[in-house]
């Protein structure tokens, strides 16, 4: 790689770096292609440089974030054996996640499309983040008949609910009022959506 290549791939980072830092700090109204530019040490004009424009930085940070939280399930589940012991643990790491990076929970579920640039790349991945997160875990599931694909979508689909309003009342209310009641609730209420067929 060329030093030019090197810089251009350098100052596209400290973009993306100061914009993540400010929504995992500030949240999303604080994102503003000046706000970011002068956090990130450059001109606004220099960010068009290397973007077309904020929805296009906010589609790599919502890309890295997910990553992140893939990687933060992988993380928490790596040592157990596949299965849907996995799964929960799987569901229920993708819940700490969220409580540990506020920030990122409100990029992801309470953000409208519109603040988003209602971008279809950064809802697709917004929309299918808890089954990102636990695809590897709902593919063994399926593959060996633990669940049936039939009612799997359907069992994702509850849990993401499920988990929205679960991470909205406790970040946003502490109700309940302690982290570990909140996760025992996302625990019971994860095993009653995987239970039912």
């Amino acid at each position: 790689m060329k030093n030019k290549e090197i810089q251009e791939k350098r100052i596209r980072q400290y973009f993306i770096d100061a914009a993540k830092d400010m929504l995992r700090g500030e949240g999303l109204r604080s994102v503003s292609v000046r706000s970011v530019a002068d956090r990130a040490g450059y001109s606004f004009a220099t960010l068009y440089n290397y973007f077309r424009d904020i929805n296009d930085l906010l589609f790599l940070c919502v890309s890295d974030f997910q990553e992140e939280c893939n990687a933060y399930v992988a993380g928490r589940t790596k040592d157990m054996v596949p299965g849907k012991d996995r799964l929960k643990k799987a569901v229920l790491s993708y819940a700490e996640y969220f409580t540990e990076y506020p920030g990122t929970f409100e990029l992801f579920f309470t953000a409208r499309g519109i603040d988003l640039g209602n971008r279809p790349g950064t809802l697709d991945v917004i929309n299918s983040s808890l089954i990102t997160a636990c695809r590897s875990d709902l593919d063994y599931c399926i593959s060996h008949h633990i669940l049936s694909e039939k009612s799997t979508g359907e069992k994702m689909h509850a849990l993401q609910s499920m988990l929205t309003g679960m991470l909205l009342h406790y970040l946003n209310r502490m109700y309940p009022s302690s982290y570990a009641e909140f996760m025992q609730s996302v625990a019971g209420n994860t095993e009653m959506v995987l239970q039912a067929d």
